[in-house]
C-alpha cells in the first residue's frame, strides 16, 4: 500500500508526561482502529468516555474518544481522536497497539497537515500559517500567523486568479471571433481594463508589506566591539538573565552567543560576539572573525565601547548604533555616585549606560523597539509571510504587467501572459505545480500537525 494510503497516528499534544495527551488517528482504517480499541465507533463529534482495550484485551487506558468522519474532518479523512492520561507508560502501550496494525503507521512531520492540503481542506498558504503559529514566538508573529491560518492571503489570490481567467476569457473569445470584424476590439478594452485594476491592487498589496515576512525570523540585533567593554554583561542586561559568562579579563567570549527576546511582541535575537582586536592566540582569531562576519549579517549592530573617542570597526550595511558603557566609572575606573554617572553627557546619536548597574538600558530598550517598529512596520503586518509568497506574486505582476505591453501586438501574446500570472498565483495556493516546494514546507512542521 502506498504510504499516502496508510493509516497515520501519532501524539498531537505537548510531550509527556501531562495531565492529558490527544493521540491522532487519520486514515481508511481509522475506523477499524477505533472499533478494536473501544468495541465500537462512537457517535460522531461527541466525546465518548471508553477504556480502550488492545487486540488481547488487555485494557489500556480510561479515556475520552472523539470520532470525526470524513470528509468533514480536519484531515479530509476519517479522523479518531484518543485523549488519554499523558504518562510515558501509557502512551507506549497505546503506540504498540496502534503500531500492531496492518497498514498503520506513526506519522512523519507535517503529515496531518499535508493530507489536509491535498484533500482540499486548506490551501498552501494557510499550511504554511499553520507552520508559523506553532512556531510563533511573540504576540505579533502570532496575529500575522493567525491571519495567514484564516486564509486571509488565500482568498485574495483565488480572488485575483478568478478575475485572471475572466479576462483571459474576453481575450481568447476574441481570438476565436477573430474573423467577425470588430468583436475583438470590443473584447480587448474590458479585458485590459480588468487586468489594469488587477495589477493596481497586487501592487498595493506587495508595496504595503515592507519587510512584514521578516517577522517570522525576526530582527537580528549584534552587540559588537573592543574586548572587556561590557558587552556579555549589556546581553544579559537585556535578556534579564546570564545568557553570557562576565570576566574582566579580555577574550573571555570566544564563540557567538544568541539569544530571542520578546520587545513589545517583536521577536528579536540579541547576539554576543567575541571582543574584536588583534591577537595571537588562533582560537581567540577564530571568535573574532565570527564576530566581524556576524556583525555584517546583523541587521542592527550596537558597538559598544568605554572611551569616547571609540572608533568603529564598520562591517556590512546594517545601521550602527555607538553605546558608551561604564558611565558609572571615572576615568581611573573608579565607581562614581549614580546620580553623576546618569549625569554623563551623551554622545551625539549614541546612548550613554551603565550595564552593570542598569542605567540608560530602558532608553536603549525603547530605541530598539522604535527600530523594530520601523523595520517590521508599526501598523498590523501584511498578507505575505514568507519570501516564496512575495515571489509568486511579483512573478504574478510583472505577467500582468507585460500583458497590457503587449496587448497592441496580438491578443494570443496577451493571453499567454495572463495564463503565467494565473499560473504563479495557482503556485500560491499550492495548487499547481509545486511537488517540488512540499516536502520542503512540510518537513518543518513538528510530528503530529
Amino acid at each position: 500500500m502506498h504510504p499516502r494510503d496508510q493509516t497515520i497516528f501519532a501524539l498531537s499534544s505537548g510531550r509527556p508526561p501531562s495531565a492529558i495527551a490527544i493521540v491522532r488517528i487519520s486514515g481508511l482504517q481509522a475506523g477499524q482502529v477505533l472499533t478494536t480499541l473501544v468495541g465500537k465507533i462512537p457517535l460522531a463529534r461527541t466525546a465518548t468516555r471508553s477504556l480502550l482495550r488492545d487486540v488481547g484485551q488487555r485494557p489500556i487506558d480510561d479515556a475520552v474518544v472523539l470520532w470525526f468522519p470524513g470528509p468533514a474532518s480536519a484531515t479530509g479523512e476519517d479522523v479518531a481522536e484518543l485523549h488519554v492520561h499523558g504518562g510515558r507508560a501509557v502512551l507506549a502501550a497505546l503506540f504498540a497497539a496502534l503500531a500492531g496494525f496492518e497498514n498503520v503507521r506513526a506519522a512523519e512531520p507535517g503529515e496531518f497537515t499535508r493530507r489536509a492540503f491535498e484533500n482540499g481542506k486548506l490551501d498552501l498558504t494557510e499550511a504554511e500559517g499553520l507552520d508559523d503559529l506553532i512556531h510563533a514566538d511573540t504576540d505579533r508573529q502570532r496575529r500575522q500567523a493567525l491571519r495567514q491560518l484564516k486564509g486571509l492571503l488565500g482568498d485574495k489570490a483565488r480572488d485575483w486568479r478568478a478575475r485572471i481567467i475572466e479576462a483571459s476569457a474576453l481575450i481568447e473569445a476574441g481570438i476565436d471571433f477573430s474573423d467577425e470584424g470588430d468583436v475583438p476590439l470590443e473584447l480587448m478594452a474590458p479585458a485590459l481594463a480588468k487586468v489594469r485594476a488587477l495589477l493596481e491592487e497586487i501592487e498595493e498589496v506587495l508595496a504595503a508589506q515592507g519587510q512584514s515576512e521578516r517577522l517570522r525570523d525576526g530582527l537580528v540585533v549584534a552587540i559588537a566591539g573592543p574586548p572587556n567593554v561590557g558587552k556579555s554583561t549589556l546581553m544579559n542586561q537585556l535578556a534579564r538573565r546570564e545568557v553570557a559568562i562576565v570576566s574582566p579579563h579580555a577574550g573571555t567570549t570566544r564563540d557567538i552567543i544568541e539569544v530571542q527576546l520578546d520587545l513589545d511582541g517583536y521577536p528579536v535575537t540579541v547576539i554576543d560576539t567575541a571582543g574584536i582586536r588583534e591577537t595571537d592566540d588562533p582560537v581567540e582569531q577564530e571568535g573574532v572573525r565570527r564576530a566581524l562576519a556576524r556583525a555584517a549579517e546583523a541587521d542592527l549592530v550596537l558597538w559598544l565601547a568605554d572611551t569616547a573617542g571609540a572608533e568603529i570597526d564598520r562591517e556590512g550595511r546594517a545601521p550602527v548604533w555607538l553605546v558608551r558603557n561604564k558611565i558609572d566609572l571615572d576615568a581611573s575606573g573608579r565607581p562614581m555616585a549614580e546620580e553623576q554617572g546618569q549625569g554623563q553627557q551623551q554622545w551625539p546619536a549614541g546612548f550613554d549606560i551603565s550595564a552593570s548597574r542598569g542605567d540608560g538600558i530602558p532608553k536603549l530598550i525603547s530605541a530598539l523597539v522604535g527600530f523594530a517598529q520601523d523595520y517590521f512596520g508599526s501598523g498590523e503586518a501584511g498578507l505575505i509571510g514568507r519570501t516564496r509568497q512575495r515571489k509568486l506574486m511579483g512573478d504574478a505582476a510583472d505577467s500582468l504587467r507585460r500583458s497590457v505591453a503587449v496587448a497592441g501586438r496580438g491578443e494570443e501574446l496577451a493571453a499567454e501572459e495572463l495564463r503565467a500570472a494565473a499560473h504563479s498565483l495557482g503556485k500560491l495556493l499550492g495548487r499547481v505545480d509545486v511537488e517540488d516546494v512540499l516536502d520542503v514546507i512540510f518537513r518543518e512542521f513538528c510530528v503530529g500537525k
